[in-house]
């Protein structure tokens, strides 16, 4: 349904106003009426469309009907399908009669002038900009979806900077430009129109410190981008160019969804009326285009690796040796992190996780970074974040437990629950029983987890084991067939069942972990209970 705007028309002087391409107008036929007047007459210039609705029917003129009578709920609407070419270039009259008919008791002159305004962005996501007739204002999930996707600029083009590349309102290189969406305003009409109205640029309130948004006018130079709306700014008079009639906006996303916000942020920009100097403002059309913060997506371990991490620690050699090795046959590189960044802090997997964000122009990955904060807690900003590679952190002001190391955060390949489907897979959390109290997972994380939506949380009861993680006892692989991958559980039966053989063969009192200094020795008897 087209967009409408209801005008008061006057019979003492002409009225003027703009109509935009794809909406109507509806003219307030009996407000502007003489008291004496019973009937009415209609008539516009070709470039109007011109409906007159009365009892409940819309009937397009010309028609063979000349006088219409001023019945409670007449109304005119009109409409305008090609640009005007100068201001006030097409007309509508109306003319007012009484009882007696003859001459017009009175007569209303409207002035139209047809502009077009369209605020675009990617909303097809074929990678980019273009008109289309999909509804801008609404999303929708999937590959038959639609709706602009805005990436959370969280990488840092820069080396030499400090901070993230959306923790500051400037653009710093023309790569930070790239991982923006661009969002598109076009106007087209005649350009004088634009000096006697205002068109701004806005953003609401509870979305203003979701976004960043910047603009560099007609010019390419990288000084010329201003950040124009997003934090403490809610709106951006525009100036159409008189020889341009496109501006286009670069737009960042500041953070994930998360609880209280739902990923979803919309962009406005409003044409403003004023009829004469020193009256208030009116707005007469709006145009408004939906972004959806994209989530962050975690990777599984049954993907393809693309780098390999490693921290060297002290006696540790061989095992470094050996996953390079690995990663030498897989054609993977290999990076170490050296004992002065990671400070004996061998475990990589529970600092940080590997996911990415996607949207049709861009891909990147994003380390997602634990509240454990150990020796490692340094290392994810130094030596991971970079040019292309995000970070996302969560803390956990409650304290942390060792269930928010992110061993404790595996996900599975894709699968289908119950008829629904998960293309990304499902990210798989260690938990303990409801009602029983016992350890869980930081609620700043959790609520991360399950605020990205695409890969909805499973709780599994984890907490029965010492560190409590569920990658000590499950873990997916790929596979040939079926589904494409295994599930491989550990069992703690078969792992009782086989100390309990290896004590009925005579060794029941042999040291476990005898190299393991740190650890207190353990022999199967003290497993199994026996002797």
């Amino acid at each position: 349904m087209a967009q409408q705007r209801r005008v008061q028309l006057s019979t003492q002087r002409p009225t003027s106003t703009v109509c935009v391409l794809g909406t109507e107008l509806s003219l307030d036929v009996c407000g502007s009426a003489p008291k004496d007047a019973v009937t009415f007459h209609v008539q516009g210039t070709p470039g109007v469309k011109v409906y007159v609705v009365h009892d409940t029917q819309s009937v397009k003129l010309p028609s063979s009907v000349s006088r219409w009578p001023l019945a409670a709920g007449a109304e005119v609407l009109l409409s305008m399908d090609a640009l005007s070419k100068d201001v006030g270039d097409e007309k509508v009259r109306i003319s007012y009669f009484g009882e007696a008919g003859g001459v017009p008791v009175g007569r209303t002159m409207l002035y139209l002038t047809c502009v077009e305004i369209s605020l675009d962005a990617d909303t097809t996501r074929g990678g980019t900009v273009s008109r289309t007739l999909l509804d801008k204002a609404t999303w929708t999930w999937g590959p038959d979806g639609h709706g602009a996707i805005l990436l959370v600029n969280c990488d840092r083009d820069d080396p030499t900077a400090k901070m993230l590349d959306n923790s500051d309102a400037a653009i710093h290189s023309y790569d930070d430009l790239k991982d923006m969406s661009q969002m598109v305003l076009r106007t087209r009409g005649p350009r004088t129109i634009f000096t006697g109205h205002r068109l701004i640029l806005h953003v609401d309130y509870s979305d203003a410190d979701k976004v960043g948004v910047f603009y560099g006018g007609n010019s390419v130079a990288l000084e010329e981008y201003k950040h124009v709306l997003g934090g403490s700014k809610l709106a951006y008079t525009i100036k159409p160019s008189r020889h341009q009639e496109e501006s286009i906006f670069y737009v960042e996303g500041l953070t994930f969804p998360d609880v209280g916000f739902s990923g979803l942020v919309a962009f406005h920009v409003t044409l403003l009326e004023s009829p004469e100097k020193g009256l208030l403002e009116t707005p007469i059309f709006t145009d408004t285009v939906v972004f959806r913060v994209a989530p962050w997506i975690m990777t599984p371990n049954t993907a393809a690796p693309l780098e390999v991490f490693v921290c060297s620690v002290d006696n540790n050699e061989d095992f470094v040796a050996a996953v390079g090795a690995v990663a030498e046959k897989a054609k993977c590189p290999l990076t170490v992190c050296p004992p002065l960044e990671n400070r004996q802090d061998r475990w990589i997997q529970d600092e940080v996780e590997f996911g990415y964000v996607q949207a049709p122009h861009k891909t990147f990955p994003v380390v997602f970074d634990s509240p454990r904060d150990r020796g490692l807690k340094d290392f994810p900003v130094k030596s991971i974040l970079g040019p292309d590679f995000g970070y996302v952190a969560r803390q956990a002001p409650e304290g942390s437990s060792s269930l928010d190391s992110f061993g404790n955060l595996e996900v599975s390949p894709p699968v289908t629950v119950q008829g629904k489907e998960y293309p990304l897979g499902r990210i798989l959390i260690g938990s303990s029983f409801p009602r029983l109290g016992g350890r869980r997972m930081a609620k700043a994380v959790k609520d991360f987890l399950t605020a990205q939506k695409v890969q909805a949380p499973v709780e599994l009861f984890s907490d029965w084991l010492a560190v409590g993680h569920v990658d000590e006892f499950l873990s997916f692989i790929p596979a040939p067939d079926r589904k494409g991958f295994r599930l491989l559980l550990a069992s703690p039966s078969a792992c009782y069942q086989l100390l309990k053989e290896k004590q009925e063969e005579g060794f029941g009192e042999a040291a476990m972990f005898h190299e393991l200094h740190q650890l207190e020795q353990g022999h199967p008897e003290a497993v199994t209970g026996s002797g």
